[in-house]
This record gives structure tokens, sequence and C-alpha cells, in this order.
């Protein structure tokens, strides 16, 4: 008879116990299971179903983990920048100082002459001297195209239409009655033309609804970025508009800035508000302030630097940050909203200040502006010898920004 040889247990089997000998061993363990600090003091905090508590029920203990889930309906706002840091800090420096001290121009007699010169070429029947009140009615639908608006005499501000303010505020540089709407509309009109912009806002009212900010705060990025695609750069103004309005919920803990318009609140501090927002420059809360809020502040857009620039009002090392920081506290408050709107609409529609439109475009010849800073530069230099008498148009910028 054969017989089977039973193979020798291996020494790795000898040393690891059977699933029967685990439970044996567990069962007969008196002390509890000691567990490390940093596990045990975690799991001790959670809400427990015990023995002694019959009445306890489950949903209990659901709710209250519920509770410490974040809300499904915001994004997380963003966190501090340097940028923001850097903005902050440069508001201040130039809230009582320009960062040009040296430089006297423009003085008030300069701004109410381009002013007057303006107003003759662009007789736009809604331009005010000085910036509407917020509770205004004031029309400023066609800005963005405010060349047609042209009548042919000028009107005075005690003339102003009386009709609802346009609803786009894209196309209005931010004239509307909500805060927010203002900044939306004016991040929208950021690098891209007023028929672009116009058509994104109105896109995204269609998709979301008037002044929906929370559907727009919890919308997916990429449907945002889809209603708002016309405008160009979407995919960042998206970032930009979530992000804010997930900031104004952080901090408000409601999508609303309507406390800015409490006159109580100077408008320094309003400035430094708007401006701690992440995508918001001094332009952009500039152009809240004086359209939406109805509070004087001279917003320097291109058009505004541009002409800034050929009138020798700011000297050539400036930017646009700059610029209006200087500007903003050499033009008189009465007359920032109506300089603003005229600047922003003759350069729009000069072809001879944007440098085009033949002879007369390259020239300058076509521009009033340019023809007001040669005669007060030919005034000026009566009874200076030939040799040092210099193109006041030339030594200011290169032809191709003019």
């Amino acid at each position: 008879m054969s017989t089977k040889r039973r193979r020798a247990p291996s020494s790795k089997s000898d040393l690891t116990p059977t699933r029967s000998s685990k439970r044996t061993r567990l069962q007969a363990t008196s002390e509890p299971i000691k567990l490390e600090h940093d596990v045990a003091e975690p799991l001790l905090s959670l809400p427990t179903l015990s023995d002694s508590t019959p009445d306890a029920k489950p949903e209990l203990a659901l709710e209250t983990l519920q509770h410490t889930t974040p809300p499904p309906d915001t994004k997380p706002a963003p966190k501090s920048t340097p940028r923001k840091s850097k903005k902050l800090a440069n508001l201040a420096a130039y809230a009582s100082a320009s960062p040009f001290p040296d430089w006297q121009h423009p003085t008030s007699q300069d701004a109410r002459a381009v002013f007057d010169i303006l107003l003759a070429v662009h007789p736009l029947p809604h331009v005010a001297r000085s910036a509407p009140p917020p509770s205004s009615k004031l029309d400023f639908a066609d800005v963005s195209t405010s060349v047609k608006a042209e009548s042919s005499s000028t009107t005075t501000s005690s003339s102003l239409p009386t009709t609802e303010p346009e609803s786009n505020s894209a196309k209005t540089c931010g004239q509307t009655r909500d805060p927010i709407d203002a900044l939306i509309g004016t991040i929208l009109s950021q690098n891209t033309s007023g028929a672009n912009s116009s058509r994104a806002k109105a896109s995204l009212d269609a998709t979301f609804g008037k002044n929906n900010f929370a559907a727009i705060a919890s919308a997916p990025r990429a449907d945002l970025v889809a209603a708002i695609h016309s405008g160009g750069m979407a995919a960042k103004k998206a970032t930009t508009i979530q992000n804010l309005l997930a900031s104004i919920k952080l901090k408000h803990n409601a999508y609303s800035l309507d406390h800015l318009r409490n006159l109580s609140i100077s408008n320094a501090d309003v400035m430094r508000e708007l401006v701690a927002f992440d995508g918001v420059g001094p332009k952009t809360a500039a152009c809240v302030l004086l359209f939406c809020l109805g509070r004087p502040a001279f917003a320097v857009d291109t058009h505004v630097f541009r002409l800034s620039r050929v009138l020798g009002w700011v000297p050539p090392s400036a930017t646009r940050v700059t610029a209006q920081a200087h500007l903003d506290l050499r033009i008189p408050d009465d007359l920032k909203y109506g300089l603003h709107v005229l600047m922003v609409t003759h350069g729009r529609a000069c072809r001879g200040c944007k440098g085009s439109g033949g002879a007369k475009g390259k020239g300058g010849e076509g521009c009033p502006l340019k023809a007001h800073v040669r005669s007060k530069a030919s005034a000026h230099s009566v009874d200076e010898p030939e040799a040092r008498k210099i193109d006041p148009i030339s030594s200011l910028s290169p032809l191709s920004e003019l």
C-alpha cells in the first residue's frame, strides 16, 4: 500500500494566523482597541448612535453632517494676490498726491476749454457737465455709437431726457442702477468693441436672466463662456466674473453692493472696496462710480489716454493707471462726467485723431484738439528763436499712437 507523505507546513503559514484564529483572538481580547490620538479625535467628534439612546434617529446624524458641507450655489472666492496688494497700494499712494507732482497740466481752464471745443463738435443732447445722481433716469444708451446721436444744436443739462436708463450695462460704460451689473458690463466691455460687448451682455441676460447673479455664480464655467463668447476673451472674463461674484457673496453674504449708494461712504472708500476685487482695476471702478453711483470720477480708457497725451495733459512716461490718478486730481469734479463722455465719443469718431482718413488724418489737421494744441503752442512760441521751436504734436508721442 502506498502512503502519501504529508507536506511539512511552511514557515510562512506557521507565522500567519488563520481567519478563525484571528476571530478567536479578537473575541478573547478583553481590552478595547486603542487608536492614536490624531485618528481617534476626529472620530470621536462625529455624531454617533448609542444603544443607550433608543430614540435617536439616523436622520439627525445625516442632517448634522450635511450642515458641515458648503452650499453648492457658489464657487470658492479667490485668495488675495500680489496684484491686488499692488492695486491697493497704488490707490492709497495716489489718493491725494499725483504720481507726477511737477506736471501742472491740465489746469481747470484747460479742461473747460477742451470740454467746450468737443461739445461744439459733438453736441450730444444727453451730455451734462457733472455726473447724474444715483436716482437719475439719464439715458446714456448711445455712448458706444454716440456719433449717430449728434444734434444740430448744443443743448444744456437742463434739457436732459428722462427716459429709463439703457438696460445693457456693457453698452453704456456701466450706466445701470445695480453696481454688480455695472461691474459685469464694464468687465465685458474690456478689450473689445462696443457692439461685441453689447451682444455678450445681451446673451448673458438671455441665458441666466437679468441680474440673476446666483445663477451666473453657480453655472458651469463652460456655460458662462458660451454665453459671453461674442465679447472675446470669454474664458478669462468668465473666470473674472465668477470670482467677483464669489468674493461679493463671501464678504456680504448676498449678491449686492447697494450699500455703496450710501453717500456717507466716501468716494475713496468706494474705490477701495471695488478695486479690492480681483479683476477690477481703477478704470472699471471709476466707471461704476461715475455712471452707476453718480459720483465724480475720471475714468481713463484707451481713447481718453490717447487724447490726454495729444493734449499734453500727462507726461510721455505715463501709463493708463498713473494717467487716471493724475487726471482725477487735476480735472474739476463738475467736468469729469461730461469730459469723459466727450473724449470717448471724439476718440471713436474723429478720423484725424485716429491718424486715418488721408492727408488730413495723418497730419492731424482734421482733429480740433490737435488744432487747439498747435494754436496754443504757436501763441507761446512767438518770441522764441526759430531753431528752438518744437512741433507740439510730434513731441508728445509717436504718430502711431495719435
